[in-house]
């Protein structure tokens, strides 16, 4: 039964610089991608939780996505993360999963943050996917998203939850309580990877990344609140024999979301 081996990148970010962060990122993972089948960046990885898209959006043709696809090949992994990206005249906060021969998922942030007035600036998505990688089944999400576990709900037999953030330091205890929350109710791995630093807006990150079994165990070895990079393997034997014994999902409530 294959396992999948993930790096978790918690970095800073530097503000509205999307070529430095590439430079940053590229330099952070040199020592670890080739190990990984899978490579998670934080939310926005490319300029930080900006309010100015027009400053550093990007097209699906950009280079940020061209330079995750080159490493994606040069690795032979599969690598993640949102950015900015400006299509049919609108912004959106948008999830690539870029696989190892080049192919490209996408989720745009269904829940933009309020607080931060993202809705003012960023279309909201509207659509939930599932993306099937090396007989892995994995819901990606971003950031306000993990508030709101109806949109998370396991519908699908998942196993794996991903959330990629920029989620400040005064609330990264509901941060920690959610990310266990959302992988107990939904019996799947649950991923998250926030970023540490102080931002443009002068918010600061604490980091707090993590991997949590489908009991809810924490089971990374990331330094909390320090910028690294750290490996962490998922057992899909762990997923399917928990699942198989307590079979907690078969008892989910029928309903459906009115978009």
């Amino acid at each position: 039964m294959e396992n999948l081996k993930v790096l978790l990148v918690q970095t800073d970010l530097i503000w509205e610089q999307p070529e430095s962060n590439r430079q940053h990122l590229e330099a952070l993972i040199a020592d670890k991608a080739a190990e990984a089948d899978l490579v998670v960046l934080p939310e926005m990885f490319t300029s930080g939780f900006t309010m100015n898209p027009q400053l550093v959006a990007e097209t699906m043709k950009g280079d940020t996505i061209t330079w995750m696809q080159k490493l994606a090949k040069q690795y032979q992994t599969a690598i993640t993360g949102s950015l900015v990206i400006l299509e049919n005249g609108a912004y959106f906060n948008r999830l690539i999963f870029v696989h190892p021969n080049g192919d490209i998922d996408q989720y745009d942030k269904r829940h933009t943050f309020t607080l931060a007035k993202e809705h003012l600036h960023y279309n909201a998505g509207k659509e939930k996917i599932i993306i099937n990688y090396q007989g892995w089944k994995i819901c990606p999400m971003i950031c306000y998203d993990l508030r709101f576990p109806v949109w998370s709900r396991n519908a699908d037999y998942y196993d794996v939850l991903l959330y990629v953030a920029n989620w400040p330091e005064p609330r990264v205890n509901a941060w920690d309580a959610l990310l266990k929350a959302r992988a107990i109710e939904n019996m799947s791995y649950c991923i998250g990877v926030n970023r540490v630093g102080k931002d443009g807006n002068n918010h600061n990150y604490v980091g707090h990344s993590g991997v949590y079994d489908v009991l809810g165990h924490k089971i990374d070895t990331l330094k909390l609140e320090a910028e690294n990079a750290a490996l962490v393997t998922l057992e899909k034997e762990h997923v399917q024999s928990t699942r198989e014994k307590l079979r907690f999902l078969d008892d989910r409530d029928k309903f459906t979301i009115d978009n």
